[in-house]
């Protein structure tokens, strides 16, 4: 049966010997033009583990102070990010192996789920310990006892929350279906998206809009170390993530360091604002001052980006607080 957009199947672990652990396994309903969703063996997602994740990602008891959350800086109604934080937004984050604007933690969301509440939140394990509604809703998800909680199992679950946070149903995603029908601007965008006059379609890859790659856009003659932070390589100073364009209208501000309040001031970067940094992306001709392009221009793009808005992502009951 369809739930949430989760596809449920009960069945139990085989092999186990708790007869009464039967969690209910998940297979999520993406769109076939999705890339394959790779998840680890020995984490499935199952309907207690996304449960608990969810109850780990709201609950401000995670952090050291024990007055902030996931959710404190990635809220549901701006696409899991707020303007204050200017955090990468939680959005299909299962495609991705690198985390963080300068890709600080490489791996799964496992890895990444262990450095928030380890390393970024300091929780305290006893948190979980000395609550008896986590002692049952670890013992449902994973089979374990309350004094066998650990980080391991926390950060499992956490990641298993994270890989249902995932946006596919923007005007675009209609359109795909052949459920909606473009507007002449929004068609017009579509297209120079997907040209070498808009050159968007080269870091903005794919149907999840995003290449999981670093690259300085040429913001500053003089950027931010960004990458090289991390890799200590030189050609990758000033070098950053790229940030999905998916519930892009709702993620402002923009940039790495949020310098841009509108997608409007975006587009004019683009079209006339880009440096010639030292490793400025040969995309971008940033001897011209970038890409020239004609007010109409830059209006259809953000017509076309404003299809990638999903408005049942930020009211999606499943992904809420518990």
């Amino acid at each position: 049966m369809l739930i949430g957009g989760w596809l449920i199947a009960a069945l139990s672990f085989t092999g186990c010997q708790d007869s009464d652990f039967q969690p209910d396994y998940v297979t999520l309903n993406l769109p076939d033009y999705f890339p394959a969703m790779v998840i680890p063996d020995d984490n499935p997602l199952t309907r207690q583990g996304i449960a608990l994740g969810r109850k780990i990602y709201y609950d401000q008891r995670m952090h050291s102070t024990q007055q902030m959350s996931c959710s404190s800086c990635h809220e549901q109604a701006s696409s899991f990010t707020t303007a204050e934080a200017n955090c990468m937004a939680h959005i299909n984050l299962a495609w991705h192996s690198a985390f963080l604007w300068n890709g600080k933690i490489e791996g799964t969301l496992e890895d990444v789920a262990m450095f928030e509440l380890v390393d970024f939140f300091g929780t305290d394990i006893n948190v979980f310990l000395n609550d008896t509604t986590y002692h049952r809703m670890f013992k449902e998800a994973f089979n374990i006892k309350s004094d066998e909680i650990t980080f391991k199992y926390a950060s499992y679950a956490l990641a298993q929350f994270l890989r249902t946070m995932n946006s596919y149903n923007s005007k675009y995603d209609q359109w795909k279906r052949g459920e909606y029908q473009f507007s002449p601007s929004e068609w017009n965008g579509f297209v120079l998206f997907n040209s070498e006059r808009g050159e968007c379609f080269h870091c903005h890859a794919n149907h999840l809009f995003v290449d999981n790659e670093f690259h300085d856009i040429g913001l500053d003659m003089s950027p931010s170390p960004g990458r090289f932070t991390m890799t200590g390589n030189q050609n990758d100073f000033g070098k950053f993530k790229t940030p999905t364009l998916r519930n892009i209208e709702l993620t402002a501000p923009y940039m790495h360091d949020g310098r841009f309040q509108t997608l409007e001031e975006v587009m004019n970067f683009y079209s006339s604002g880009v440096q010639n940094s030292d490793n400025v992306t040969t995309l971008l001709p940033a001897h011209n001052g970038g890409l020239n392009l004609t007010a109409q221009e830059k209006a259809d793009i953000i017509a076309f980006m404003k299809t990638l808005t999903d408005n049942t992502y930020i009211t999606n009951p499943d992904l809420s607080a518990p």
